[in-house]
Parts: C-alpha cells; structure tokens; sequence
C-alpha cells in the first residue's frame, strides 16, 4: 500500500512538474562566441566574423513560454551587438540589440549576456549583428515550437527541414566597401552572389563543387520549410521547381493557409511553407531558385540568381541514402525583377488566422494617427570634397526627411536615466513638415534634415502609422521593421495616400500580423499597433544601404502607472560606451 502510495505521489508529483514547464516554460542557455574565421566561396577566401565559427551561425531553438539567455563574448577587433528579430522583448529592451539604441556596442574581450522571454509568439524568427554591416555573415535563425501538447493549427507536417536562409556574399570586405561608399557619398558596390545557408549554389562562376544547398526528402510527404531573407539589400522570389508552396505563417505569426507557386520575401521577413512532395519517385531534382524583386531606377541591383536543389530518396533503392545526382532537373520559372504587381497580389493574401485561440487583435479605435513619407535624398557636399551621389551631393535617405544620427551612447540609457540633454529631443515630426506630391515630380531640392529625434508615446496608446514612398530619387519598395511590437497591416494602395477615402477601405477584421512589412514602390502601407511595451524601440528600414544612410526613427513608449508596465532596469553586465 505504501509502494502504491507513493508511486501515485510521485505520477502526481511528475504530472504538476510537468503542467508547471508547460505554463512556465524553462530557460535555455546558449554561448554567443564572436570570432573570425575564413571562409572560402567564388574562388575567393576571406575572413569573416562568424558566431562560433559558424557561417550562418547557429539555430537558437526554443518554445513560447521559455526564458532564454544568450552569453555573447565578443573575441573580434569589432564592436558587436546582436538583434533578435521579431521577439517582442516586452519591458526588456535592454536585451533588444541595435547599437546605440538600445546599449552600447559589446567591445573586444567583453561579454554581455543578452536575457529574454518568448511571449506569445511561436513559428520563426532569426538573430543577426546590429551594427554597421556585419549582419552580411552574423546571422541564424530562431526556432519557437508551440507549448508542449499544443499543436499547429494545419495539418501536421511529416517533418520539419532544415531552414532556408538567404544571404548575400561579397568578395571584398563588406566594412571597406560601406565605409568607401560613405566616404564618396555614393552607393556602395552590391554583392557579387545571393547564398542558401552560406553557399552561392551551381549557376555562379567558380562556384566550387559542394557549395550548393540540397534538401533532401521523400515521395508522399508533406514538409514544413521555415524561410528568411538575411540578405543585406534585397528582396527576393522563391519557388521550387514543380512544386506548390502553402503559406501557413509569417513573422512567427499563423495566417490564413494558402498556396502558391512562388512566393516574395523581404529583409528582415521570415515565412513558413508546407512543401508537398510528389506521390511517388519522380525520377528528377528539382531546381530552388532566389533571385531579386527591385524598382529603383535609376540604380544597380545584383540581378543574378541562387539556386538549391531539392533531391527526391528513391525508395526502391536497397540504400536508404539513395539520391541519383545524373537525374534530369527542371528549373522554376520566376517573376520578372520589377513585377510589382505579383508582390502585391502575394502581399494582399495575406491573412491572420483571427480564431478565438489566434485572434486578431488589431486596435479598433485609434488614439494616435502618424504619417511618415519614406524614402531617399541629399546631403550636401562637404567643403573640399569631391561627391559621388546626384549632382555631386552624397546620398541619403529619411523618415518624414529627418535622416536619424545615432548618438555615441544608448538611447534607451539616457531614457531610462532622464538624461536627454545633448542626446537627443523627443520631438520628431508626426507628419511630413512641408508636403509635397509625394509620388510625382520630385521637389527640386533633396535635401534631407539631420538629428536625433524621437517619437514619444503615452504607455497603451493605440497607434495608427501610415508610411508613403517617395519618388525622390525614384519610387521603390522599403521593407520597414518596427522593433518590440507587431503591427497588423490594416490597409496598402498606390499613388498618395487618401486620408479621407482611403480608411474606408481598410481590414480591421483579419489583417496580416507581422514585424516587417514592406511599404509598396510609389504607394503606402497602413499599420496599427498598441504601445504595450515601455522603451525606446528602433524603427528603420531592412535595406542595410537605407538604414546606413539615415532612413531609421525611434519610438520612445512611456512607463505605464503598474509595475508590470514599466521598463525593467538595465542588468549589471550592460555594455559600457
């Protein structure tokens, strides 16, 4: 009877341990080593800075709910600071990441151990540097599993496959290539090839034998496939040769199921697909193309194309690692490189789910309405200096045409510490201070303002945030990133925006969810979200090019009245500048 007893005792005991890690989650350890390490990739080697000497850099697992804790110590001549993308970081900003927003940058030999916990949130994210451009090779992906026993709201995939990073490579330094470029005023070099989890694949010249991504799966299956779009200034269409792709989430967020043959994805965006595979062996690979959407004209892009190969196992070989490389292999077809219409027909089917568990909570009444035109500009020439931008100026670019100057220490420290003075004014501007026919003939002067300005926010206000491209140096698509929030896409067009006409339009039912959203060339986009989450918080465009010169602001979200709203103080081991 005693046995009895406590056996029961101890189920019981493992059953409540158990319900506690389900509603608690645990914390999950990882070490961030910041370290060069050469790489070798078109016929050329060069040393990078990698995360324990991984290019891409390791996967951070875990599932809603769990803390994580990542030590990064920092072994490079560079300083560091690691983003996670996408995680909502509620009241600890501290952990965010982008240099001098939110901490200074971790110097050589120091160590800062970045500490957060997933909040409703589950699907894919990823970690790159947020400093200068060294998130060209300082990037991973994230993967968050739904809680223990809760399951995906389609069907369950066979397996999930390993994700799929798109990146870019260039074969020189890519800090000399942005410095020169900000020295001259003119754009930096673009990249000599786009890379699938760091390899350019089989159609670049010298691309050596082995530096091609393969997936490799069975007939009959059903997959799910976590995508993102790493690369620095480029956004991208994919598909896989014969093949359809049924979008279930995007952001870490569930939409609406629906399939397509290809898909866009933009900096900063991540995507998951179920890829279904063919009923029976094929007898054929198939082709993974990546290659570029871009609009600015005039301007450069690399126009080339990556590809990956999907392998079929042949199940009526004797080994269980049968994958015929002589079979034939078909190619997809892709979209031309300005198809601006496929993007926004792919964009407007995005959808959430807005089920009572995945409801769509998208503020219906505003307290706050923004306007921010988006787009490119002009510094002028400095004295005794010859300029490489438009008419001899450098270029530039602005939100609302202030052209954000990071100051030398963090944002949020002088937030949280009320020492602004000389740091920077909340003051920036919530509307375009002289307005223009944003999307026709051009002002004749360019010009941008410079500063550090940010946009102060009273702590739950509803926001409601329109973002209009400009034609200043041509229209062209911006993917803008808001961190620690999501927003929902409540409403797109073309041309100027319609205060008047346009609202009525809107979905205020099931908008998309998401952290990244691209703002359409020559039109606009409408976000809404609530300011839940005290601190100061980067808003910029994923286009690196773009947040290098100025086109980036910052939301400065006040404490609430309760504990549980107010910003947590900075930890101990907090990069100094």
């Amino acid at each position: 009877m005693a046995i009895s007893s406590g056996l029961h005792c101890s189920l019981l005991m493992a059953t409540l341990t158990l319900l506690v890690v389900q509603a608690q989650g645990i914390t999950r350890h990882y070490d961030f080593n910041i370290q060069m390490a050469n790489v070798t990739r078109l016929c050329g080697t060069k040393s990078i800075v990698t995360v324990n000497g991984q290019f891409p850099g390791p996967e951070l697992t875990a599932r809603e709910g769990d803390r994580v804790h990542v030590r990064v110590t920092n072994h490079v001549a560079h300083n560091m600071s690691i983003h996670w993308h996408g995680i909502r970081q509620m009241r600890t900003g501290w952990a965010d990441g982008p240099a001098y927003v939110t901490q200074c940058p971790i110097q050589k030999g120091q160590t800062y151990v970045y500490k957060f916990t997933i909040t409703a949130q589950r699907g894919t994210l990823w970690w790159h540097a947020h400093i200068s451009w060294f998130r060209s090779t300082v990037y991973g992906a994230i993967v968050i599993l739904p809680k223990l026993g809760v399951p995906y709201p389609f069907p369950a995939p066979h397996k999930e496959l390993t994700p799929v990073i798109f990146g870019e490579w260039w074969l020189s330094d890519t800090e000399a290539i942005v410095n020169t470029a900000l020295k001259v005023g003119g754009a930096p070099n673009i990249s000599d090839a786009f890379t699938i989890n760091g390899l350019p694949g089989p159609l670049y010249n010298c691309s050596a034998k082995g530096n091609t991504f393969k997936l490799k799966v069975e007939p009959g299956k059903t997959y799910l496939l976590r995508l993102i779009n790493a690369a620095l200034n480029d956004e991208l269409f994919f598909s896989v040769a014969n093949h359809t792709l049924t979008v279930v989430e995007v952001d870490a967020v569930y939409v609406k199921p629906f399939t397509v043959r290809t898909l866009v994805i933009s900096p900063g965006q991540t995507t998951n697909v179920l890829l279904a595979t063919k009923p029976a062996y094929p007898g054929a690979n198939f082709y993974m193309f990546a290659r570029p959407y871009s609009t600015i004209r005039p301007g450069t892009f690399d126009n080339s194309t990556v590809a990956g190969i999907l392998e079929y196992r042949n199940p009526g070989s004797l080994s269980s690692s049968s994958f015929d490389k002589a079979l034939p292999i078909f190619k997809p077809m892709l979209p031309y490189f300005n198809d601006t219409n496929f993007v926004t027909n792919f964009t407007t089917k995005l959808r959430s789910l807005a089920t009572k568990q995945y409801p769509a909570a998208v503020p219906q009444a505003v307290d706050r309405r923004f306007f921010f035109t988006i787009g490119l500009g002009t510094l002028p020439c400095p004295k005794n200096m010859t300029c490489q931008g438009p008419n001899g100026t450098q270029f530039a670019a602005a939100v609302n045409n202030v052209s954000l100057v990071l100051p030398t220490t963090a944002l949020l420290q002088s937030h949280f510490t009320g020492l602004t003075s000389g740091v920077y004014a909340a003051n920036f501007p919530a509307m375009p201070l002289s307005p223009f026919n944003y999307t026709g003939t051009p002002p004749n002067n360019t010009h941008v303002a410079t500063g550090t300005k940010l946009l102060a926010l009273s702590f739950n206000t509803s926001v409601e945030l329109v973002m209009q491209d400009t034609s200043i140096l041509g229209i062209e698509s911006h993917p803008l990133h808001l961190h620690g929030f999501n927003f929902f896409v409540v409403g797109q067009g073309f041309g100027n925006y319609d205060a008047v006409n346009d609202p009525a339009k809107f979905n205020l039912v099931d908008p998309v969810e998401r952290n990244t959203v691209g703002v359409p060339a020559g039109g606009w986009v409408a976000i809404r979200f609530l300011a839940d989450n005290p601190g100061v918080w980067f808003m910029h465009c994923h286009l690196e090019v773009h947040t290098t010169w100025g086109l980036r602001m910052a939301w400065q979200v006040q404490d609430g009245s309760k504990p549980s709203q107010k910003l947590l103080p900075p930890p101990s081991d907090m990069p100094k500048c």
